[in-house]
């Protein structure tokens, strides 16, 4: 039996075949995925998703028909899931953490520990930075009883990519988590990333996060990296609370000031901080997988994207499990797994 699945329908995008090839791994189930990322300006694979398709077809003994960049359609079937030392390079900037994304959760309930080393970008615009990954999602896996390390051994930017990440994953039963509230405030704070450019883009962007948020010098600040690991600029925004941490990024781009980096920084921060959600739309997305193959679980977030719907048509359609999302006095959504 081969699940079907439309890559056009719902938001249409990459994660639609990550979350696909990770069920498919999990579940055993044969999965044949077309019209792939056809919303997007460019449609197809990118080579980012070929070494995500790669990556599981390594981990798991699988195989898939039509992997090339640029494919609208493919055949993944899956084989036994094996623990082990892996090392993949997504060659450009394409994003580490995505490929990390794919094989995650598949290794998570292997038979034994595994280590991963994933080379191209750590902080790339289209993907959630290797900060968030490692403060913000991986602490509620922890908690859900997998056990995952990550490392950042050395900042990738686009274009250029460079970059290397190390991941140490245990297996543990995953079990329901509920993370409905995000706790009392325990601090902020705003750092500027930046390699092979002027310490005045990093300075202007401070400049605005602090005139917004009046925060203070000791938690504003700068960072600069070594030279080779640019060009590149980002400026990350951390909130924490008891339960969780929330980041937010804003990336530099050609022809973008550094003010209007910050000013789409600020504004998704501001909009987290203006509700009493647990988790922001990006940590949203991304804890739906690990909840539905623990067999449930419930948090509650700010409006839920057209992406999160998406992945949880996914993954109903590979496990039975459905998301039940229900808005809640003061604008925050319950999110039911299960």
């Amino acid at each position: 039996m081969m699940i079907e699945i439309d890559g056009s329908e719902g938001e249409g995008g990459g994660q639609v075949v990550r979350n696909a090839c990770a069920l498919s791994l999990v579940t055993g189930e044969p999965v044949r995925i077309t019209n792939v990322r056809a919303k997007r300006s460019k449609p197809g694979l990118m080579r980012q998703h070929v070494t995500a398709i790669e990556a599981a077809c390594a981990i798991g003994s699988a195989t898939c028909e039509g992997l090339v960049v640029g494919a609208s359609e493919l055949t993944f079937r899956p084989g036994r899931v094996k623990a082990g030392d892996y090392r993949f390079s997504v060659g450009t900037a394409g994003s580490t953490g995505l490929v990390l994304q794919t094989v995650l959760m598949p290794l998570l309930l292997a038979d034994g520990p595994s280590r991963l080393m994933l080379e191209g970008g750590t902080h790339n615009m289209l993907a959630p930075p290797f900060e968030f990954i490692e403060r913000s999602f991986l602490p509620i896996v922890r908690r859900m009883g997998g056990q995952v390390e990550a490392r950042l051994i050395r900042h990738g930017f686009y274009p250029r990519g460079g970059g290397r990440i190390e991941v140490d994953i245990t297996p543990g039963l995953l079990r329901p988590v509920e993370c409905m509230a995000r706790g009392e405030a325990v601090g902020v704070s705003a750092c500027a990333l930046f390699a092979g450019l002027p310490m005045s883009i990093a300075e202007r962007e401070i400049a605005v996060v602090r005139k917004a948020f009046d925060w203070s010098e000791r938690e504003c600040f700068m960072r600069e990296l070594p030279v080779d690991q640019g060009p590149g600029n980002i400026l990350l925004l951390e909130a924490q609370f008891e339960h969780v941490t929330e980041i937010v990024s804003g990336f530099a781009q050609l022809g973008v000031t550094a003010e209007r980096v910050a000013k789409t920084a600020v504004g998704r921060m501001r909009g987290y901080l203006a509700c009493d959600a647990f988790a922001g739309p990006y940590l949203a997305d991304q804890l739906l997988l690990p909840m539905a193959l623990a067999g449930g679980g419930a948090f509650t977030t700010v409006k839920p994207s057209e992406h999160a719907r998406t992945a949880a048509t996914v993954i109903e359609r590979f496990t039975g499990r459905r998301t039940r999302f229900e808005q809640q006095a003061g604008g925050a959504h319950a999110v039911t797994i299960g």
